[in-house]
């Protein structure tokens, strides 16, 4: 069988050679390795995300009902005046180019809550030397233990989520300096996620109100260790939906989109760009908006059709989470600092880092992507097929790639040059077929899946 299979792949890369085609397991293509982005990912430093982490989880609480205790030193208004005095401490160090701000409101009561609340997140926006889209990096710095009313009781919220707090704060911390890229990054804490994403909800739909081109959000949430060890210490999940909320199903299934859309699109470039910068490291891509019957605030962006995915430990211990703090028949319960794993949240976020700077970095989108095709009653119908679209700021060439229908990465791909249409002799019954951009550096693009657009006579 395997002498077979070889032999097989063998002539189809013989074939895919001969019109110009790179075959690839796994991916097509991958970018180019790039020098700016290799140093923003070393600056992520272990011992930054330590001292996050530590003081997060010394502020006692986090629960969003601790905020009426006006303390310096607990309850979560404590902790997100430590985070912005953080942000702040970057954003002097980024010649202008960094501003923080707080999105503080009052959220009603609830049937689940006993009184209205005041959220407060912090916000730090990093703008580029050129113009373009804005890409966020989030997490929530909220915590819960047995009871997420609960603001008086001891909540530590290491894993969830400071871990993901203090990956934001590194994040930012790595990429202050970094400033020749297009468009804005923001780096996002989010208040409320644990009582209904209500941080979240309030910034996004404030993007959407403004009008921002939002092409990417990284959300981090638990991502402070494998627990398990071994092989998992070098893996992280990475959720992404199928399905946007304006989708329509008969096309779907029409067309065979199911598994395209521009979130799962964010989730292969993010698992393509990994490998290259963050050593031994690699992206599970899970095909879900989140863990099964979960969510987190990448679904708030996901609601406004921005492109969004969530970073999650590879194996989580629910022992850990939403827990009080005690010993029971010999486990251990409570989100503690102890099972933190800082050399795993440190590649967790190089890994946003290494995705954050790809994307800033590399071209702009193709945009307007299109794919004509004839219906019965042509006689032009055959097996290539054609897609167009509008250039893209920064590109300098354009890749068309294509998978099986039943394959989870972009399997091929063909250069075709500076045009803004081009036929491939590749069948849209049997493949998935998008675009990319390609820049001079060799940077790529996320994949644009083409709207079809059926001939009429």
């Amino acid at each position: 069988m395997k002498l077979r299979f070889f032999s097989a792949f063998t002539l189809c890369a013989v074939a895919l050679s001969a019109i110009g085609v790179s075959p690839a397991a796994g991916s097509a293509s991958p970018s180019a390795s790039n020098a700016q982005i290799r140093a923003v990912v070393a600056a992520v430093s272990a011992a930054d995300l330590r001292a996050y982490d530590t003081k997060l989880v010394g502020f006692g609480t986090r629960n969003d009902f601790s905020e009426t205790l006006n303390s310096p030193t607990r309850g979560i208004f404590a902790a997100r005046d430590y985070i912005r005095a953080q942000f702040d401490a970057d954003a002097a160090r980024s010649n202008g180019h960094m501003t923080v701000a707080l999105d503080t409101f009052v959220h009603p009561k609830t049937e689940q809550t006993p009184r209205d609340v005041t959220e407060s997140s912090i916000i730090a926006t990093l703008t580029g030397d050129r113009p373009g889209p804005t890409y966020v990096m989030s997490s929530h710095y909220d915590d819960c233990n047995g009871d997420c009313t609960d603001g008086k009781n001891d909540a530590p919220g290491a894993d969830d989520n400071g871990s993901g707090s203090s990956a934001v704060l590194a994040a930012a911390k790595a990429m202050a300096g970094f400033t020749h890229f297009r468009g804005k990054i923001v780096f996002a804490v989010f208040d409320g996620e644990e009582l209904g994403l209500w941080g979240a909800e309030h910034f996004s739909e404030s993007l959407k109100t403004a009008g921002d081109d939002v092409v990417a959000n990284l959300n981090n949430d638990i991502v402070g260790t494998p627990d398990t060890g071994g092989p998992d210490r070098f893996v992280v999940r990475v959720f992404s939906e199928a399905l946007p909320p304006d989708v329509k199903v008969g096309a779907v299934n029409t067309y065979g989109t199911e598994n395209s859309s521009p979130s799962r699109e964010l989730a292969r470039f993010i698992a393509d760009v990994v490998p290259q910068y963050v050593t031994q490291f690699h992206v599970r891509s899970v095909w879900r908006a989140d863990r099964f019957g979960r969510g987190g605030d990448q679904e708030e962006f996901q609601k406004r059709l921005f492109p969004a995915v969530r970073f999650v430990e590879a194996h989580e211990n629910f022992y850990h989470q939403h827990k009080n703090v005690r010993v029971e028949n010999g486990v251990q319960y409570g989100d503690l600092l102890k099972y933190i794993d800082f050399a795993y949240m440190q590649r967790v976020t190089q890994a946003n880092v290494a995705s954050l700077a790809a994307l800033a970095l590399g071209p702009g989108e193709p945009q307007s992507v299109a794919m004509p095709y004839h219906g019965l009653g042509y006689q032009q119908l055959g097996n290539d097929t054609t897609l167009t679209w509008t250039k893209a700021p920064g590109a300098a060439s354009y890749e068309i790639v294509w998978r099986a229908t039943d394959s989870p990465v972009w399997q091929h791909a063909k250069n075709v040059g500076d045009v803004t249409t081009a036929t491939v002799p590749v069948s849209h019954d049997d493949y998935i077929i998008g675009v990319r951009s390609i820049g001079a550096d060799g940077l790529r693009s996320v994949v644009v899946d083409p709207v079809p657009q059926r001939l009429r006579p």
